[in-house]
């Protein structure tokens, strides 16, 4: 690191779990982050600030006036611009000396595979199942570990799906692809704007402690919040043996 990186990153390399090992770490790691709305916009915020060297960031979608309410990456005038760019635009203004890759596309098939598989960490800050076991999927075909976060009305989640480890359960072990859950989405039924600040910092937190070595991740682990009474919930996730996408890894 050059002076001015040393300056930036001070107060990282005060803390003696991260130091100039851990900070190095994270400038020469690369992060997905798929969708750049709620979630993703202040997983990508602290993922840019902390220095985070290579921050892919993926979203097919425009700025909508209502995305504005909680979507933080984005501003007024940059309405009807992809979220991808407004979002790198976002991120350029807060770290200029960092690598993003701002795709506006729907990352799918053999495209999600070779994205997934040239990250260190992938966040998913998408908000649908379909797309969820997709990233899901190559995140373990390649072992590449998920920091997979959801928020919708009042109720949020955050957990960490680390397919490195043997033991390790995957996002499909927690909510098998074939069985049927309710999918609820922000435009039909309102979103309360601090939850998904609060879930999509924590997905940065976990993707930063998983690059740097820091702590316990929440691997093995979701943990549930009730905003509209700021309680917590953690429940442990065991690996499911006959689970069809991590079963043969």
């Amino acid at each position: 690191m050059n002076d001015h990186q040393l300056l930036r990153y001070s107060r990282h390399i005060l803390l003696d779990e991260i130091g100039i090992e851990g900070q190095e770490k994270l400038l020469a790691a690369h992060a997905l982050v798929i969708g750049a709305g709620g979630l993703g916009s202040p997983a990508a915020y602290y993922l840019a600030s902390a220095g985070i060297g290579r921050i892919t960031l993926v979203d097919n979608d425009t700025v909508d006036l209502t995305n504005l309410q909680r979507q933080i990456l984005h501003t007024t005038e940059r309405v009807g611009q992809s979220k991808a760019q407004s979002g790198k635009h976002a991120l350029t203004g807060i770290n200029p000396e960092i690598e993003i890759a701002a795709l506006t596309e729907r990352a799918e098939g053999e495209r999600l595979d070779e994205l997934v598989r040239q990250a260190d960490v992938v966040l998913d800050c998408s908000d649908n199942f379909t797309t969820r076991h997709a990233i899901n999927r190559a995140c373990v075909a390649n072992k590449v570990p998920l920091v997979s976060g959801a928020a919708i009305r009042f109720d949020g989640q955050i957990s960490v799906f680390d397919s490195r480890s043997d033991d390790a359960p995957c996002y499909a072990c927690l909510f098998p692809p074939d069985e049927q859950f309710e999918e609820v989405q922000c435009a039909t039924m309102g979103v309360f704007a601090p939850l998904v600040g609060i879930i999509g910092t924590m997905q940065a937190a976990e993707a930063l402690k998983l690059v740097t070595g820091v702590g316990q991740s929440l691997a093995g682990r979701l943990l549930l919040l009730d905003a509209r009474n700021m309680e917590w919930t953690s429940i442990r996730i065991a690996r499911n043996a006959s689970c069809d996408v991590c079963r043969h890894t």
